[in-house]
């Protein structure tokens, strides 16, 4: 394991850093915003515009790293995400967070293209699927350290923004002083929706339908409590259990992954989720319930999204699965991009709590529909399934492909070895 970090703990480590300063700025929006009064409405359509800018990264960044290069797309994209980091407290207006939103969304899709590009280099078909978890792990503890960051300063002042805007300018010495140049990316051209839904329905609809679930989640969760009247310090540790509960729930939905049949555990997952959010809406505001109810909620969130990859590349052929992967990113986004605007509208026309109302109804939607495709398809063998490896929404295409490499070439190795006498 050490070996294996040894190459890769540059990469690693910016790569926390940039988590550390995104993950401020999500929270911050919803921080700031209702400070400055921006309804519910408004901010859902900030939270968005990341979502447009993220989706229109992942397509044109492979082609501007074709064109001059890693190294520069990488710096030139930093440096623009951390020049819209800083102007959010100087311009307090709805119409302009959306558009660095949507600039800061580009740039950070982008620069997830480069850095997952250069891990994915750095890595061997044997330490393929240690590094991809060491990346998703730093990721994740990146965005829950960011939280406790937040209790630091205050949202009314423009010191946190620097501060994001610091951790992500800091956090390019690292990669760029390590990382070696590598050949131009080159990110499969997504697969159609038709063919994608005909290929996998649940995965196409569940897929979908929890990128609503994730944008909600991270981009209205902190417009929620800044509504409810908890305090920075309380906004900071609700989002900091949503992404708490998936690195607790991550191994154990993995594990169960390729053990049964996946579809039962999506419902499960699913199932869970919205009994969470019922439980968010009926307790009225109280503090550990809340906490308990982000805990399980975000918890199955981001299992849930490899699972649904996992799934859907057991009905696929291994030269379909890149072009695969690129269709759901896609699919993620559009659900990513809608999702916040549904549930600021919601928030606006009924209350604050509708933020539950719509989570939890978005989870039973998934549930009851892959009950229903229990009941149109047969169950895949679990020796035939290809594996799990926990992948974040937050990830390019990149990514997406490497993981589907890995688990189509680890589980051919497992059922070889099981076929050795």
């Amino acid at each position: 394991m050490m070996k294996m970090l040894s190459g890769v703990w540059a990469l690693l480590l910016g790569v926390l850093l940039i988590m550390l300063g995104n993950g401020m700025h999500f929270t911050l929006i919803g921080l700031r915003g209702g400070i400055e009064g921006f309804s519910a409405a408004e901010l859902a359509l900030v939270t968005s515009g990341y979502f447009m800018g993220f989706l229109s990264g992942a397509r044109y960044t492979p082609l501007l790293i074709r064109r001059v290069g890693h190294v520069r797309v990488f710096a030139a994209l930093g440096s623009f995400m951390s020049a819209g980091l800083i102007t959010f407290p100087l311009i307090t207006e709805p119409w302009a967070w959306t558009l660095l939103r949507v600039l800061v969304g580009f740039c950070m899709s982008g620069i997830y293209v480069a850095a997952e590009s250069w891990l994915n280099n750095a890595a061997t078909n044997e330490t393929r699927g240690k590094v991809l978890s060491a990346y998703m792990m730093a990721q994740t503890l990146g965005i829950i350290g960011a939280q406790g960051l937040l209790t630091l300063g205050d949202a009314g002042t423009s010191v946190l923004f620097i501060c994001a805007s610091i951790l992500v300018s800091v956090s390019f010495a690292p990669i760029l002083l390590s990382a070696v140049p590598v050949p131009a990316v080159d990110v499969a051209r997504p697969m159609s929706l038709r063919h994608l839904f005909v290929s996998s329905p649940l995965g196409t609809v569940g897929i979908f339908l929890l990128g609503s679930v994730y944008a909600t989640q991270s981009g209205m969760g902190a417009v929620f409590g800044t509504q409810i009247g908890l305090t920075a310090s309380q906004i900071a540790l609700f989002v900091a259990m949503m992404f708490g509960g998936a690195l607790v729930l991550q191994y154990p939905i993995g594990w169960l992954s390729d053990q049964m049949d996946r579809r039962k555990l999506i419902f499960a997952a699913a199932s869970l989720g919205a009994a969470s959010c019922a439980a968010g809406w009926v307790t009225g505001g109280g503090l550990l319930p809340l906490m308990a109810a982000a805990f399980f909620a975000g918890g199955v969130t981001t299992p849930l999204y490899a699972l649904f990859l996992a799934y859907t590349n057991d009905f696929l052929a291994a030269e379909d699965m890149p072009a695969a992967s690129g269709g759901l990113v896609f699919t993620f986004g559009l659900g990513a991009i809608t999702g916040p605007l549904i549930t600021g509208w919601a928030m606006q026309v009924m209350d604050p709590f509708a933020f539950w109302l719509v989570l939890g109804a978005t989870f039973s939607t998934i549930a009851l529909y892959a009950l229903y495709r229990m009941t149109q398809r047969a169950v895949v063998p679990v020796q035939e399934t290809e594996s799990y490896l926990g992948v974040l929404p937050s990830t390019s295409p990149v990514a997406v492909e490497a993981a589907g490499a890995w688990a189509a070439e680890h589980a051919e190795a497992e059922r070889e070895a099981e076929e050795q006498p």
